[in-house]
């Protein structure tokens, strides 16, 4: 894990469903991880689904989830799983189809496979036993905390992460780039600038490397990873990609045609 400062250095994201190098590269820097699971689910979100390489090029694995009875079904950390349908098995079938011939199949499989079948019915605990699972074999070491569990926190978008952040007892914030719509909408840095609270965005640029089905194809999902190159060399693979993170005045000149 890289830190530069003595401090406290958190991210808030999604729980979402076997995710790409970039989420992994941010739970390397941080000291605080939180799921953002009480917050609606959104449709064909990445929370519900992701993409491996076949033969045939990128396919989507997407989640079932049961149709929502009242509005706070529709929270993430509410939403249930549907189990109506051989889903799991499909995906597994799927990504045993497209890595068999992978150099590191026989290693991977059987992880994936086990963390595809486990048992938990709600969206983010299934999705967040899966992050935790992966984190673990990539050596990662940081605490995880779900949004949903913490007690009095107040406000909407950026001001809810502000809220976060100080519960925790954050004062570094490694931001998405997405977030930057809301946080920047009115002034450099938004309610993190106001409450002195120091964040930069994350800078990623995906890492090449050698992958099976033809040329090289980005933003899988890490178990493209995996299976091409194996476990120990996960991390120094996604780290390949990390780049200084972006302060806010930066981002919202070079990225929102804005001017502080």
């Amino acid at each position: 894990m890289d830190r530069k400062t003595t401090g406290v250095k958190a991210a808030i994201m999604q729980p979402t469903y076997l995710p790409w190098l970039g989420y992994f590269d941010i739970v390397d820097q941080v000291d605080k991880f939180v799921f953002l699971d009480d917050v609606q689910l959104v449709k064909r979100s990445w929370q519900t689904r992701n993409r491996i390489k076949t033969a045939q090029g990128e396919l989507f694995l997407t989640i079932p989830i049961k149709k929502a009875t009242k509005r706070d079904d529709t929270l993430i950390c509410n939403a249930v799983i549907s189990e109506d349908e051989p889903w799991k098995e499909r995906h597994v079938r799927s990504i045993e189809l497209a890595y068999k011939k992978a150099p590191y199949f026989d290693l991977t499989f059987p992880f994936i496979k086990k963390i595809i079948f486990n048992e938990e019915k709600k969206l983010s605990d299934y999705n967040i036993y899966i992050i935790k699972q992966i984190a673990a074999k990539l050596g990662l070491r940081t605490d995880f905390i779900c949004s949903s569990e913490l007690k009095g926190i107040s406000g909407k978008k950026d001001a809810r992460l502000v809220s976060i952040c100080k519960y925790i007892g954050c004062d570094e914030y490694v931001a998405v780039q997405g977030s930057a719509a809301y946080i920047e909408k009115e002034s450099p840095g938004g309610n993190f600038t106001k409450n002195n609270l120091k964040f930069l965005y994350h800078n990623y640029e995906h890492p090449a490397y050698d992958q099976i089905n033809g040329n090289f194809i980005s933003f899988m999902s890490v178990v493209d990873l995996f299976f091409n190159h194996g476990f120990d060399a996960g991390l120094a693979i996604i780290k390949n990609g990390r780049r200084s993170g972006i302060d806010p005045a930066t981002f919202r000149q070079e990225h929102l045609n804005l001017v502080s």
